[in-house]
């Protein structure tokens, strides 16, 4: 009796699993539940690896473009200081002296020079006047013609509208001398004057002497400025002289980093204009209203 109560409760147990599956779940159910979590968990976990691979690819990225940025930026820099150092003398020119033309066309340059200071062993500068003298000084172009430049370039340099200029007609611009050649110039007529070359009737001296004194104190103290504004910074040492009876002495043989100056030289020589005799007699602008000054300068 009992084992018959016992089979048919498991008949109607049997039966109610199957009319109501969700009440107890089988086995095959809960295996794919499991799946399920475990696939939603992989998948989690692969979308946050890629997560952090896409940003670990985009910091490599940005890393490496920063690199090269900055090594862009340091070959930049060398080259545009490469540049710099080989345009050096070009610079120090236009940072230290009035703009003219003449740095751009004559390519300043700066090489070391040494300068003959003997005391003794004299150069044809400081011979005494001769044919021969008076060459090697104009050699140097202190008696060069005044040349021409655009009235542009003019402007450029410091000069004004007032500046004497050539006649349209002729093609215009600013007479101009280059100032190193007529500081020479003036250093020229103080050697000219210790030398007594009045007696010739020679360059400055076919003027009276009033005239003659204004031209020299003028050609004095523009070379007193002119060192004074170019004060040389370098030092002279002394040197024992004279072997018998050693004393010492400057030694005025130093070394100096000067200009190049015959292409400076020749920028003023070959701009020269004709003599002033064989000029037309309306070569020259004519000055507008208060354009002359009352009084020499």
């Amino acid at each position: 009796m009992d084992k018959v109560r016992y089979t048919h409760l498991d008949c109607r147990d049997a039966s109610h699993q199957q009319d109501n599956p969700e009440a107890t779940p089988l086995a095959s159910d809960r295996s794919s539940e499991d799946a399920a979590e475990e696939e939603y968990y992989f998948l989690s976990r692969r979308k946050k690896t890629l997560h952090r691979s896409h940003q670990s690819r985009w910091t490599v990225y940005i890393s490496l473009l920063t690199v090269a940025n900055l090594v862009c930026a340091t070959i930049s820099l060398y080259v545009f200081l490469g540049h710099q150092r080989i345009d050096l003398d070009a610079a120090c020119a236009e940072h230290t002296t009035q703009y003219s033309p003449v740095l751009r066309d004559a390519k300043v340059k700066y090489a070391f020079t040494s300068f003959n200071g003997s005391f003794l062993q004299q150069d044809i500068y400081r011979l005494p006047g001769s044919v021969e003298v008076d060459a090697a000084w104009e050699a140097l172009g202190v008696d060069y013609r005044a040349g021409v430049i655009s009235t542009d370039e003019g402007l450029k340099s410091g000069l004004t509208p007032a500046h004497v200029q050539r006649a349209d007609k002729y093609g215009g611009g600013f007479f101009v001398n280059v100032e190193g050649l007529h500081h020479l110039h003036c250093l020229e007529s103080t050697v000219l004057q210790l030398r007594d070359y009045k007696a010739l009737g020679t360059h400055a001296f076919k003027n009276d002497d009033h005239i003659l004194q204004l031209h020299v104190s003028h050609c004095l103290d523009t070379v007193r400025q002119v060192l004074m504004c170019n004060a040389d910074t370098g030092v002279l040492g002394q040197v024992w002289a004279d072997r018998k009876h050693p004393a010492a002495f400057p030694d005025f043989n130093t070394r100096h980093k000067c200009k190049n100056y015959d292409d400076i030289r020749r920028w003023g020589e070959v701009r020269q204009e004709p003599p002033p005799d064989t000029l037309p007699n309306d070569y020259l602008k004519w000055p507008g209203p208060g354009d002359v000054l009352e009084v020499t300068p």
